[in-house]
């Protein structure tokens, strides 16, 4: 078995601090939609959020739509444009639906913003973000986040989900990176 260990990654959040997050902010969201008659929409930003949204969905007792979204807002740096590519089109029409659009980090909120204003051309009933983490310290535009798994300082993470070039996605716990990796 590979290990992680002595790679410059402190532990954040452990693997155990991300799965009591994802159930409590999961049994918020069947809370605030459990009502509803139409089934809830769940979009995950790609490819961050894939790990956060399986155990958030899990942890969702209502009848669910999933789907995906893959955007690009960094090119090969790692400062978000603003702009954004889609380069993973969402597979059903949300118009007249209640969703609520997963992310890993919301850090300037520029992608975030971008991306709403995207959806709200589809006129959907309702839309909600939920992130794993956020950096308000680092936030350029206001942008409303309905559910927040934790506030962090304005360090670079990585792991569950989160990469740096493309590594330490399938890290179990959310690390900064101490230096190189």
């Amino acid at each position: 078995m590979r290990s992680f260990e002595n790679k410059n990654i402190e532990t954040l959040y452990s693997a155990e601090d991300l799965q009591n997050k994802a159930k409590e902010l999961g049994a918020q969201i069947a809370k605030d939609y459990g009502d509803r008659t139409e089934e809830l929409t769940v979009i995950g930003v790609l490819k961050g959020s894939f790990i956060f949204l399986a155990d958030l969905v899990r942890a969702i007792d209502l009848p669910l739509n999933i789907d995906f979204i893959g955007v690009s807002s960094y090119g090969d740096g790692t400062e978000s444009s603003g702009k954004i590519t889609i380069t993973h089109p969402l597979s059903k029409p949300i118009t007249g639906k209640d969703i609520i659009v997963v992310e890993d980090i919301v850090d300037t909120g520029l992608t975030m913003k971008a991306l709403l204003e995207l959806f709200e051309e589809s006129k959907p009933a309702s839309v909600k973000v939920c992130t794993l983490l956020e950096k308000p310290e680092r936030r350029q535009v206001t942008v409303q986040m309905d559910y927040v798994g934790f506030s962090i300082p304005d360090k670079f993470v990585l792991g569950y989900g989160l990469d740096l070039a493309g590594r330490f996605r399938n890290l179990p716990f959310v690390g900064v990176n101490q230096g190189d990796a």
